[in-house]
């Protein structure tokens, strides 16, 4: 057996491994995030400040004036997390009980990361008019929300009318979270590759919600949208897609990339968009195999490939550097160079609450990616584009320049300085970090018995497969 395919096969092994662990300890744990008290019970007559008859004061008090709602609930510091389950992570329309362990987890890294504390809400519909119906009805009792894994193209329309209707920020994390993230990593890796945004071919395989929000930003950033190719599930986009142009009307945002990308007239698949390509930004269908090595190979010299779908890139990225790819990212956290919207959402979101800002804009999604770019600092090199999550002094600074932002277009309702909210936003993740450590520590999180579950990443294995 030669050295490389042993590598291969340790990298495997390695990116198989999370799901037999979740089959283990989805059962033990059943489930990851739980209610506990934040106020004192020292005693039962405590019972009469929290409920009946002392509530009543703060109850008339907010009716009295209702913005100070914020301060007598947690409503200032909770977020649902929102779905249907028609199209969770790679798995498709899988259904709203089979998407709720996606939505618990997202809940998890809101707390952990962000401390934010997140709660799930699945829809036992499809109906977009429904959902968006039932979370304007549910917005009193919350702080903000986050839609997560609904289908293309009713996402666009659920969140472009909640936006302009709810009171509160609602944010779409397949879409703003994914694009966040993929322009602070794009940023980074043209560092490394030393080419500039505005000069750069980039090829967006898959036209979904993800990728047309990434498209977006990146074109707000300064990236030339007519140097730039999409492909979807039939072919490149432009102005040749009369497939398109017939139902214009339902996918809007899709026959808008059709006249401003491929100044070329480019027509094809995947294997003729990525020709000549500086950037590759796949967020398609799960692979491996969706992308073969021969098409990196085309590619232009000092290229980046971004293989982010779930829960396995389009083309594994030992295979990706073997074909000539100088930078490679994937979504998961056992390769160098994970673009995950965990590094997004639980600092924009903290941001967004403390200054309480009524929406999410792109110029703070902006803010955000610079942040988080930024602060790689001098470690940046071609395995590390973006901060890993353990790396938590990122969300604070993410959380700062999001509320510096919002003030500054006027979206919100505290005033702070950016130390401030520095500060304050690193004391709350803190406590998170801190709780869920205190709570391990004294068995109120228990370990499994016999548990072989701990996968620390091991950089010199993926390294050594990446480099044979």
């Amino acid at each position: 057996m030669t050295g490389k395919k042993l590598n291969v096969e340790q990298l495997l092994a390695k990116a198989t491994k999370p799901a037999s662990d979740a089959m283990k300890l989805h059962p033990f744990y059943r489930g990851k995030v739980e209610t506990a008290l934040k106020c004192t019970v020292r005693s039962f007559n405590d019972f009469a400040i929290w409920y009946t008859p002392g509530v009543a004061a703060p109850c008339k008090a907010i009716a009295a004036n209702p913005e100070l709602v914020y301060e007598h609930t947690n409503k200032w510091n909770t977020v649902i997390v929102v779905s249907d389950g028609t199209r969770v992570l790679g798995l498709g329309d899988i259904g709203p009980k089979a998407g709720l362990p996606v939505m618990e987890g997202k809940a998890l890294l809101y707390k952990y990361l962000g401390g934010v504390d997140g709660i799930a809400i699945m829809l036992d519909t499809k109906d977009p008019d429904a959902i968006i119906n039932t979370v304007l009805m549910l917005q009193p009792g919350f702080g903000g929300v986050n839609l997560e894994d609904i289908s293309n193209p009713k996402c666009f329309y659920i969140l472009d009318t909640l936006r302009e209707k709810a009171e509160i920020p609602v944010w779409h994390d397949d879409q703003q979270g994914t694009a966040t993230v993929t322009l602070a990593g794009l940023i980074n890796a043209l560092k490394v590759v030393n080419k500039k945004m505005s000069e750069v071919n980039i090829t967006f395989i898959g036209t979904g919600a993800s990728n047309v929000a990434c498209s977006r930003l990146i074109f707000g950033w300064g990236a030339d949208p007519a140097r730039c190719t999409m492909v979807d599930s039939k072919g490149i986009l432009g102005k040749h897609r009369k497939d398109i142009e017939m139902r214009k009307a339902e996918y809007v945002d899709k026959w808008k990339l059709c006249n401003i990308t491929n100044a070329e007239g480019r027509q094809g698949d995947i294997p003729e968009a990525m020709k000549g390509a500086d950037v590759v930004i796949a967020l398609s269908k799960s692979g491996p195999g969706v992308i073969l090595p021969e098409w990196v190979k085309a590619m232009n010299k000092n290229s980046i490939l971004f293989a982010c779908a779930n829960p396995v890139p389009e083309i594994w990225p030992w295979e990706a550097k073997e074909a000539g790819a100088e930078v490679v990212a994937t979504g998961r956290s056992d390769f160098p160079n994970q673009v995950n919207n965990s590094l997004g959402f639980p600092g924009i979101f903290r941001g967004a609450l403390d200054v309480r800002a009524n929406t999410i804009t792109d110029e703070m999604c902006f803010a955000a990616a610079k942040a988080m770019a930024d602060h790689v600092g001098d470690a940046l090199d071609d395995e590390r584009i973006l901060p890993n999550m353990d790396d938590w002094e990122v969300f604070p600074r993410e959380a700062a320049a999001v509320a510096m932002k919002a003030i500054e277009q006027g979206l919100a309702r505290i005033p702070m300085t950016y130390e401030q909210e520095f500060e304050n936003a690193t004391r709350i993740i803190k406590r998170s970090r801190d709780l869920t450590q205190m709570m391990m520590d004294n068995d109120f999180i228990p370990v499994p018995p016999d548990d072989d579950t701990q996968h620390e990443i091991d950089i010199e294995t993926v390294k050594a497969g990446l480099e044979s």
